[in-house]
């Protein structure tokens, strides 16, 4: 299958971004005339040969263009309070881009550890993850927005709200249409206020439970992420 490199412009400019060209010319020696294989993050998979390899500006030619996008066919969105520990909220983006999701939003709830987060760091993250799972669509990142904001956007599909308190609320599993977008709101490790569940219920999310086990809120998200990905495949 060999390595994937990203060039978000690459319709526009047929050269790679310095950073992938410094790889392609200085890390993998490429030469001039090698295949190599570009995507732009938007689902085009390029076939291309290099005509110039510079390290700072590789310059490639086109042989062909195939349309190659998610396996998945709705939206998947995942919304969370970011971790303390930033890298346990890097985990999951990066996992849930291995496994597939379309955009990882952030939330700034009453509970959060974290009030910010810096999503250029988040997005190279992504960036690296989808190249290495050979897939040709970048998820969009969402900055930190607060609760009440978040919940009053406008969603097309299923919107779920992942909570611990004891209410009437069934698995996620068994709650998931065949077809529609999907957005899961996941809270952090002190879980949303009470105030917050019954906001987000008030804008038309389902509460439902991840299962018996207590998880970590990096944990609860890919979860559900993954638990989209089995139930869609077997509906």
């Amino acid at each position: 299958m060999g390595l994937l490199f990203y060039a978000p412009d690459i319709l526009i400019n047929l050269e790679l971004p310095q950073q992938e060209s410094r790889h392609c010319v200085r890390v993998l020696r490429q030469q001039k005339g090698d295949n190599i294989l570009i995507t732009n993050g938007k689902g085009l998979l390029f076939k291309a040969a290099i005509v110039k390899p510079d390290p700072e500006c590789c310059k490639i030619e086109i042989l062909e263009t195939i349309n190659k996008p998610p396996h998945w066919k709705d939206k998947i969105e995942i919304a969370m309070s970011p971790t303390k520990d930033i890298a346990r909220t890097e985990w999951f983006a990066e996992k849930a881009t291995e496994i597939g999701i379309d955009k990882i939003s952030f939330l700034k709830t009453r509970f959060s550890e974290r009030k910010e987060i810096k999503t250029d760091r988040i997005n190279r993250i992504l960036i690296s993850a989808m190249k290495q799972s050979f897939k040709t669509v970048l998820p969009e990142v969402q900055e930190m927005t607060g609760f009440e904001r978040f919940v009053k956007q406008k969603f097309e599909g299923q919107k779920f709200i992942a909570h611990c308190y004891d209410c009437e609320k069934k698995l996620l599993s068994e709650t998931i249409d065949k077809d529609g977008n999907i957005l899961v709101l996941i809270g952090p490790e002190g879980d949303f206020s009470r105030e917050e569940v019954a906001l987000a219920i008030e804008n038309g999310f389902t509460p439902v439970s991840l299962g018996e086990s207590r998880l970590r809120s990096e944990t609860a998200a890919l979860t559900a992420c993954q638990t989209i990905h089995i139930l869609r495949r077997s509906l």
